[in-house]
């Protein structure tokens, strides 16, 4: 199935209102797509597109400085941080 370009923006959204509210934890790419019920795979998709845009910021590395194989955790980018604060 494909979505419009419209839909995906709304997604998208929806991602960076997740990583607000779960700020400052970081979670990984599985978890924010199973708390938004989407396909692990697009949502890994939209994530990079946001990166892209400097809007999030992807963690691979763990508290000890070890490199994550295969996962990636995520986090909002500081301004967008501040702009969605400020909106509160």
């Amino acid at each position: 199935m494909r979505l419009s370009q419209a839909k995906q923006e709304k997604i998208a959204e929806q991602i960076l209102s997740h990583l607000y509210h779960v700020f400052p934890d970081q979670p990984f790419t599985a978890e924010i797509a199973r708390d938004l019920a989407r396909d692990e795979e697009f949502i890994k998709k939209l994530l990079f597109e946001l990166k892209d845009k400097s809007l999030v910021v992807s963690i691979r590395k763990n508290n000890k400085g070890v490199p994550f194989t295969r996962r990636v955790r995520w986090r909002l980018a500081s301004r967008v941080y501040d702009i969605y604060k400020t909106k509160e």
